[in-house]
């Protein structure tokens, strides 16, 4: 019988990391973190080979928009093996759901890129790194998982990257998602093509200062995301500051801070949701702010104008796309 081959890209993170007098560290090789397939858990693995491949070391809230964009264009050059037939990524949980999404923007590939990590660094004694990584294998093994773009694997779930969060700093199941189901449109496009678009984003709160939106068009931002209260609303100079933003030519989409359910414009009186929209910012209805602002930057980097990312957000609903 012929051998598959999947390819674990190592990136650093908790699931690499042990502890010094300095705190966890990212400190274990790819090889390190290979699974030994002749003894698994529980029932045996399909008939595939891993091959590790070291990528990068480092904690992924430090990572950059060049570490990221690395990441996507090495999982392009594993997939255009013939031979490969799914890619695993291991990568800190921290900007996980970040890197993820970015990964799924951009993967218009039958075969499944499944991203896994841990909790807890590789010497603690709940250490849950090695199960999840060998469950990434069997999640990417499975043909069921094809065509599902990039998936998310940990404490024994699996969710899609579009949409899901970190819910916890210590629990082994670490994600959850807005919505189970979203569509998935995507940047046909190589990824060194993409120019790095600098979009800049807030939480607002009641008292916030307007002038922190001025500040970000001042300074060149191209785009901004407000996690905005409830359904999408603000104070009314918040509004009128993204009014003038968006006259500048800076394109402003508006989320929430809250967790679940969808952004729908409801109330007005000057700062709710529906006045913002008037006001010419866009209404990302699933997509929190960390991943809404992956998505901006990579729309304006790839040159879309307003209307075109308008439609992009509108694509990622359920209920419309």
């Amino acid at each position: 019988m012929a051998t598959s081959t999947i390819v674990l890209l190592t990136t650093g993170g908790t699931v690499a990391a042990t502890t010094t007098a300095d705190g966890a560290v990212p400190a274990l090789s790819a090889a390190d973190l290979l699974p030994d397939l002749s003894t698994p858990r529980t029932d045996p693995l399909p008939d595939i080979t891993v091959s590790a491949v070291d990528l990068m070391s480092v904690d992924s809230s430090a990572m950059t928009s060049a570490d990221r964009s690395r990441i996507i264009g090495a999982i392009g050059d594993t997939l255009a093996d013939p031979e490969v037939v799914a890619v695993v990524v291991t990568h800190g949980t921290d900007t996980m759901e970040e890197t993820a999404y970015l990964a799924d923007l951009f993967h218009t590939d039958e075969r499944p890129v499944v991203f896994t990590g841990a909790q807890f660094p590789a010497d603690a004694p709940n250490a849950d790194g090695p199960r999840n990584i060998e469950d990434a294998l069997r999640v990417a093994a499975d043909p069921s998982s094809r065509g599902k773009g990039t998936l998310v694997v940990l404490g024994g779930r699996m969710w899609s990257a579009r949409g899901i969060f970190k819910v916890s700093t210590d629990n082994p199941i670490a994600f959850d998602t807005t919505h189970p189901d979203l569509p998935r449109p995507v940047i046909d496009a190589d990824i060194s093509a993409v120019a790095h678009a600098r979009v800049d984003a807030f939480t607002l709160y009641p008292g916030v200062s307007p002038g922190l939106i001025a500040a970000a068009v001042s300074q060149n931002a191209a785009g901004i995301v407000l996690a905005a209260t409830g359904s999408g609303n603000t104070h009314p100079d918040v509004t009128a500051q993204v009014a003038q933003a968006v006259h500048d030519g800076v394109v402003v989409v508006v989320t929430s801070r809250v967790p679940y359910g969808p952004i729908v414009p409801t109330y007005g009186g000057g700062g709710g949701a529906v006045d913002l929209e008037r006001a010419g910012a866009i209404i990302s209805r699933w997509l929190r702010a960390p991943q809404a602002r992956i998505a901006l930057a990579v729309l304006l980097g790839a040159g879309h104008d307003a209307a075109q990312i308008a439609e992009f957000f509108r694509a990622s609903d359920p209920a419309i796309g």
